[in-house]
Order: structure tokens, then C-alpha cells, then sequence
């Protein structure tokens, strides 16, 4: 059984948890693995500890979150301890402080003042403007991880990925374009629901039909990859299936009760879309039960 992985970049919707259900669909002859809407980075984390690939490149669109990264590997003592200082900084009752640090970001984009507004920000739900500004408010409830506890996921995910793992920013296309077929390729991009309409809470946007296109050009090349994407919760679905003309196998996860329906009094599943690109199928026991939950037979 896999030891519990270091999470120094807790964003809400983190695949930390269905990693290993995630992982068990994907290949074990990699030359590069390659994860080009990182964030959390939770997949990459998961596939260096199982060593499914040669070498790992993780990307995103947001530069302080790669240049995040690339501190957390290559300087994780002075990433700590500059987290530690920002963190004692705060007193309880002082809103104005994550206030501060807010602004402070918005301004100069330092990537361990971004560190701290995820974790101590409401749900540790990201949000930005259309100007690329971090607009979330702080959450009262909590003061965000503890140094002490970001000191040990930090030197913990630097040991897992330094020499071994390389750190692009820009995007998902420009990071991924030198995936040939012996790589693999696992995109988690920001859900349907959080790219059209209000709940637009991503530093860019991505459309279905930019992704679609995207996936074509991976499939036209023959890369394999995996797709985390649309969802439900309840009778409530984010986002509609990709088409069946790209051909691939779409498998239901369940990822849970839903906090928020729990918060409205409503015991509520949420199920995860996971598309597998043509060649890869589900191991024979999970694919039935999948299958049961909704996904197509293959």
C-alpha cells in the first residue's frame, strides 16, 4: 500500500485522494510523464512514488504556481521558512493581514505569498479575476497549515521530485508539444461549470471546444493520455460528456459525499468523469463496477 503523499499545495478539487484509482488505469511503460494543469500537482506526486515513468514534467498556465514548484524542489528549507514567517505573521482576528498579503501578491506575484493565500483561503478555493488578480476572501474558521506540517509535505515532495521532475509554465498545448507515443499525458483541467457562466474562479479559462481540439491533436499524434473532466453530484451534472466520436472510454469515480450538499442538509455523492484514451482499458475487477455507475462498455 502507497505511504501517504506529501500535499504542500492543498487546492480545493486536489486529485489527492482518487490518486490511486486514477493511477491504476494508467500505463507502466512511460518515458515522460507529463501533467500540464499541475496545481496541486497530486497525480505527479502519485506517479513518482509508484515510478511509472522515466522523468515527469508538470506545468501550468499560472507562473507563480510553476515558479512555486520549481522553489519547492529546488530550495524546500527556504520555502518553509519563508511560509513560517508569512503564517506567525497572522493573528486570528486580523483580516486585514490575509488582506495584505493579498495585495501584496496581486502586485509582485510571489509564489510563497500565493502559497499562503491557498491555504488560507475559504475552502482553499481559488479564485481569480479576469485580470489574473487572487480575489478570494480568508476563511475565518482556520489559520491555514501549519509551518511545522508545510516544512515536512515540502522537504517530502522535494525529495520525491528533484532530479527527476521538470517545471514548465504557459499553456496545456505549448507544455505537452514535445509528448511523443511512449509518453503519457494527464490533464485535469478546470471543470465546465468553472469556465462558462458565474462561477468562472480559474486565472484562464478553458472552453470545451479549445479542450476537444486539443484532444484531437494528442490523439492525431499518438499520445496516450487521461482525461479528469465533467461530474455529478446528485442529479446535478458539471458540464455535458466529451462526444463519443473521440473515442474514449469514459469511467465514473466516486469521489465522496458532497460537502456542500452535507451542508445544505442533502447526503449527496459526487462522481468524477475519468476518460481513457484509446488502448488503455480499466483492469477487469473496478470496470464492471464503473460500468454499473454509468461509464460506457469498451
Amino acid at each position: 500500500m502507497q505511504a501517504r503523499l506529501p500535499h504542500p499545495v492543498p487546492y480545493q478539487g486536489s486529485k489527492r485522494t482518487l490518486a490511486p484509482r486514477i493511477g491504476v488505469h494508467a500505463p507502466r511503460d512511460i518515458d515522460v510523464w507529463f501533467e500540464p494543469f499541475a496545481g496541486s500537482a497530486a497525480m505527479t506526486l502519485w506517479a513518482l512514488e509508484a515510478q511509472v515513468a522515466r522523468r515527469y514534467v508538470i506545468a501550468d498556465v499560472l507562473a507563480p504556481i510553476a515558479g512555486l514548484w520549481r522553489l519547492i524542489i529546488d530550495a524546500p528549507v527556504a520555502t518553509a521558512e519563508r511560509y513560517g514567517e508569512i503564517w506567525r505573521g497572522q493573528k486570528p482576528s486580523d483580516r486585514d493581514y490575509f488582506n495584505a498579503v493579498r495585495a501584496r501578491y496581486n502586485a509582485h506575484g510571489d509564489p510563497v505569498d500565493l502559497l499562503y493565500l491557498i491555504c488560507r483561503c475559504v475552502k482553499n478555493a481559488v479564485r481569480f479575476n479576469a485580470a489574473g488578480q487572487f480575489t478570494q476572501s480568508v476563511d475565518r474558521r482556520r489559520l491555514g497549515m501549519r509551518p511545522e506540517r508545510m516544512m515536512a509535505a515540502i522537504a517530502a515532495a522535494s525529495q520525491l521530485m528533484r532530479g527527476r521532475t521538470e517545471v514548465r509554465s504557459g499553456d496545456w498545448l505549448a507544455t505537452t508539444a514535445d509528448a511523443g507515443r511512449r509518453d503519457f499525458v494527464y490533464l485535469d483541467p478546470p471543470y465546465l461549470g468553472t469556465t462558462v457562466g458565474r462561477d468562472r474562479r480559474y486565472v484562464r479559462q478553458l472552453q470545451q471546444a479549445d479542450l476537444i481540439e486539443g484532444i484531437e491533436a494528442l490523439l492525431a499524434r499518438g499520445v496516450r493520455f487521461m482525461l479528469s473532466y465533467d461530474g455529478m453530484t446528485g442529479a446535478k451534472s458539471y458540464g455535458a460528456p466529451l462526444p463519443e466520436a473521440l473515442g474514449l472510454t469514459r469511467l465514473l469515480l466516486e469521489a465522496g459525499t458532497s460537502a456542500q450538499a452535507t451542508l445544505s442538509g442533502r447526503a449527496e455523492r459526487t462522481l468524477e468523469s475519468l476518460y481513457l484514451s484509446p488502448g488503455l482499458r480499466p483492469p477487469c475487477a473496478p470496470c464492471s463496477a464503473l460500468r454499473e455507475l454509468g461509464g460506457p462498455s469498451s
